[in-house]
């Protein structure tokens, strides 16, 4: 009988994403990660008005990662952090980004995705069932091919709106909140038209070559 070959390394984050639409066309894409393999770490992905994609990572190391799973024009290291203070969020960049949102009530996905037990949601499985949902509903994929030879799994187990939005990118204000349009094109997926912040777990399975992250 032939041994079972070991499946792809697969390496899961779980935290939050907020996606943010802005009156001037820049498009913003938060990820806030308290667990990852990496530890304890935010990113945000900008796309300009003009198409330009740019991505804002604490580290070289996080940054590489990133850039091997989506596809920028430009790549930064700064030291991205987060404060939450209740339904408040402020996100700076260093110089390079100050980010500020409310967060509102629980959207209608958000009450379904509650009731999804968290193992069950995080399961790379449940997103054959959700893709297809989440591309009628939310105009967003749960699953895909990503750089790299890579694949990913979009896990969400909540979603609220935002409801207020300040941005100023490198001494730009950015304007009011605004749809999520045109869809931003880092990856395979967006974020939902509407802005919001999801509770998700993002599994990325690696090649079969690889190992783990990127040292």
């Amino acid at each position: 009988m032939k041994p079972t070959r070991p499946g792809p390394p697969r390496l899961r984050f779980d935290g939050w994403i907020a996606g943010v639409g802005t009156a001037s066309g820049t498009r913003l894409v938060l990820g806030h990660w308290p667990r990852s393999p990496f530890g304890p770490f935010s990113d945000v992905m900008l796309e300009r008005e003009d198409g330009h994609r740019l991505l804002l990572a604490p580290t070289r190391r996080t940054a590489d990662f990133i850039a091997g799973t989506y596809t920028f024009d430009e790549v930064r290291v700064a030291p991205v952090r987060v404060r939450v203070t209740g339904d408040h969020w402020a996100v700076t960049a260093g110089a390079l980004l100050d980010l500020r949102f409310t967060v509102g009530r629980r959207s209608r996905p958000g009450l379904l995705l509650r009731a999804v037990p968290g193992p069950l949601a995080a399961w790379t499985g449940w997103t054959t069932l959700t893709d297809p949902l989440a591309r009628v509903l939310l105009g967003a994929r749960t699953r895909g091919s990503a750089g790299g030879g890579r694949r990913e799994w979009y896990g969400a187990r909540d979603a609220h709106r935002l409801t207020a939005v300040r941005a100023v990118h490198e001494g730009r204000d950015l304007g009011s909140l605004a749809p999520v349009e045109p869809a931003v094109r880092f990856g395979f997926g967006s974020t939902p038209r509407t802005p919001g912040l999801v509770r998700i777990t993002t599994t990325v399975g690696l090649p079969r070559a690889g190992s783990g992250p990127p040292s």
